[in-house]
């Protein structure tokens, strides 16, 4: 039976709770170690090392040394481990600048040491992108199934109508406004960025009536490009969906609601060494 390991970084134990979702692993791998579920302090030796959380702490990268040399593969696994998380915004001049040009937002406090992503400090061999990945994802990067096929964008996967004479002038806040079930979000107003965020998730948030957020990273058509890439395609949607001033769209986009993921899009052509590629990621 193929061993497997999850090392948890800093980070919120919500892509640990996603792979302990899924069931399909439990009689095809042997689950060696996870932070979350037993006490032992060092990781075995093992085929796979799923890596959750960023590099926070001299911890975080004693730990993740330690254990790399351990495994034959090394997979990131969600938004901290990619990009850094939440906790790697504060060290980013463009998101601090955003931030602090709003007046009730002076008091944005200072972070410790920063947090970074796992391949500026160890190679890495695949990306499981989410915030958390589902567990079917988590069951696709185990397997390495070749019959699993990622869809190019959540937009695909949704497949919610779009209506060309549904043309919004002005954008809905996130818990306004009644959605409707059958229509496209942009067409009812919502800030919905699933055009430009790689399919997988089974589009549960936007079927459900929440606009895509970007969680799961760039689509590959901007997995190796700049953030003006995806910014531009982002407008023109928007331009071509809805009568919404550019202005309110472009203030949107910089909103601290779509922070987390958004800016972090161009994080994902690579922070380490060397540049991360499509085919890469899961």
């Amino acid at each position: 039976m193929k061993r497997f390991a999850v090392l948890q970084l800093s980070g919120c134990s919500g892509c640990e709770i996603a792979l302990l979702n899924a069931e399909e692993w439990i009689d095809q791998y042997d689950l060696a170690y996870m932070n979350l579920v037993m006490s032992a302090h060092d990781v075995p030796e093992v085929e796979v090392l799923l890596v959750t959380g960023g590099v926070r702490t001299e911890e975080d990268l004693y730990r993740l040394r330690r254990a790399v040399r351990k495994a034959s593969e090394v997979i990131a696994v969600g938004t901290c481990a990619i990009s850094g998380g939440v906790a790697n915004l504060g060290n980013r001049s463009d998101v601090r600048a955003e931030f602090f040009s709003h007046e009730e937002r002076l008091q944005l406090p200072d972070l410790l040491p920063m947090c970074r992503p796992i391949d500026v400090e160890v190679k890495v061999d695949r990306y499981l992108p989410g915030c958390p990945p589902t567990p079917e994802l988590f069951m696709a990067v185990l397997h390495k199934s070749a019959d699993m096929k990622i869809a190019r964008t959540v937009c695909q996967e949704c497949g919610l109508k779009k209506d060309r004479d549904m043309l919004p002038e002005h954008l809905l806040g996130f818990q306004k406004g009644e959605v409707l079930s059958n229509v496209c979000l942009i067409n009812q107003g919502f800030l919905c960025i699933g055009a430009s965020t790689r399919g997988g998730c089974r589009a549960l948030c936007t079927l459900a009536g929440y606009p895509c957020v970007g969680c799961r990273g760039p689509s590959n058509a901007f997995i190796e490009k700049g953030s003006e890439k995806w910014l531009n395609a982002i407008r023109r949607i928007f331009s071509r969906m809805t009568e919404i001033p550019e202005e309110e769209i472009e203030g949107a986009l910089r909103s601290p609601q779509l922070a987390l993921f958004l800016f972090q899009f161009a994080d994902y052509a690579g922070t380490g060494q060397k540049p991360r590629h499509k085919e890469q990621v899961v």
